[in-house]
């Protein structure tokens, strides 16, 4: 696998290092030992995939609260992506500031969202369905998110959103937010 760091300090593009030959080509998309020596969580907890119907379909900004942060290795296989992550990390000198890439079926790319980062996409074709590792099991009560076009981050988005959650059109603005800088304080009482 080729790691390239984004600018975000600990989120990588991951792209496979194909061994090709009349069939077709063979290659990892996962390996412990390679995810450590790049000092990336190895650890699968949970495989999940998602299915959008429609073109500009928006999910997103998820990251999980203390102690159940969760690492993510996002892969598209089917359709394309605009993938986004955006640093939550305080101490982090690109804290606030945010990455994309796309990912699609076709270019088998895949994204590392490290913990403490949200991470959300936007469809850019019909029926996109991507598959993704978590580090962490999926604990409701942690479950937390921002806004796509909270104006805290000013996020661009290639197309309308054309389908959106509920959930995600409202999580509160980030800047207003009680949680936004002590989401870990708030759990660990």
């Amino acid at each position: 696998m080729i790691f390239t760091e984004t600018k975000l300090k600990g989120a990588f593009i991951v792209e496979l290092e194909r061994r090709e030959d009349q069939r077709g080509f063979f290659a990892r998309t996962f390996c412990q030992r390679e995810f450590q020596e790049h000092g990336l969580n190895p650890h699968v907890a949970q495989c999940n995939m998602s299915f959008s119907k429609r073109k500009g379909t928006l999910r997103g900004m998820h990251f999980q609260a203390a102690p159940y942060e969760e690492a993510k290795l996002v892969r598209c296989t089917r359709g394309a992506i605009y993938d986004v992550v955006v640093d939550l990390r305080p101490e982090s000198p690109t804290y606030k500031q945010w990455a994309a890439v796309e990912l699609t079926a076709d270019n088998h790319c895949m994204l590392y969202i490290p913990e403490d980062c949200a991470h959300g996409y936007q469809t850019l074709v019909d029926d996109t369905e991507i598959c993704y590792q978590a580090s962490n099991f999926y604990a409701p009560d942690y479950a937390r998110g921002v806004r796509y076009d909270d104006p805290a981050f000013r996020m661009s988005w290639p197309l309308p959103v054309e389908s959106i959650s509920d959930a995600d059109r409202c999580w509160p603005d980030f800047q207003g937010s009680a949680e936004r800088h002590s989401h870990r304080k708030s759990v660990e009482r």
